[in-house]
């Protein structure tokens, strides 16, 4: 899944290729997606690259080949205005999720959403859509709203948090150091990190001496929620 951000570059990738035949420079696509910065662009390309939608050739300037576009634009036969994938956009905190219901009379757990995947990695996109819903204990939940997401990377396998399992989230925008929380980065991407303060800053800390903790400003980072529980299969 894409971003918001990430799919608007693409297509514009794409339809400047369909009118010209060459790809866009790196101010263009800046101006297109309303960019502070070309450093954006660059870290778009290298996600899109990374996730087999374009190619970047060899050996000359501004050389860019589209290998694919987003599923649900590829099966489209007439181009759609104002094309709106069913991603997050980075942020959770759109459409709140719903409280959890209990599964069933007298039932000692509760349902709630599956949100979509969260990393534990490098940020990947976080689906908006509820793909299912699962059944958790009412002790791992207790009061508030919570949804579930499924874990993809191993930055927090010092934690105890490995790739596959499914982490239960409540849903807060707010946290204390310490914590592991749903972070959102630049209103595009979502990860799954422990939460830290540097000074005016905010660290996010991975559990595993493979990944750097990176440090934000304060205005770069929104919490989607924190961690308060963890659902693993065996196989």
């Amino acid at each position: 899944m894409l971003t918001r951000k990430q799919q608007e570059l693409l297509l514009f990738i794409h339809e400047r290729m369909k009118e010209s035949g060459v790809p866009p420079s790196f101010d263009e696509m800046k101006d297109a997606l309303d960019l502070a910065s070309k450093s954006g662009i660059h870290r778009l390309i290298t996600a899109l690259e990374e996730r087999g939608f374009i190619r970047r050739l060899p050996n000359r300037a501004r050389a860019l080949e589209v290998i694919k576009l987003p599923e649900a634009y590829s099966m489209s036969l007439q181009p759609k205005r104002g094309f709106s994938p069913s991603v997050i956009q980075g942020s959770l905190g759109v459409q709140p999720a719903a409280p959890a219901k209990p599964a069933a009379a007298n039932s000692d757990s509760v349902s709630i959403p599956v949100m979509g995947r969260i990393a534990a990695g490098v940020p990947i996109s976080a689906i908006q859509n509820n793909t299912h819903d699962i059944s958790v204990p009412l002790e791992m939940v207790g009061t508030g709203e919570h949804y579930a997401l499924e874990v993809r990377g191993d930055s927090m396998i010092e934690a105890g948090i490995l790739d596959g399992d499914t982490v239960i989230i409540r849903n807060t925008n707010t946290a204390s150091p310490g914590e592991i929380v749903v972070a959102l980065v630049d209103d595009e991407e979502a990860t799954l990190k422990r939460f830290r303060r540097k000074g005016a800053s905010i660290a996010l800390e991975a559990a595993n001496p493979a990944y750097e903790t990176r440090i934000f400003g304060p205005d770069r980072v929104k919490i989607q929620g924190k961690l308060v529980g963890l659902i693993r299969r065996y196989h």
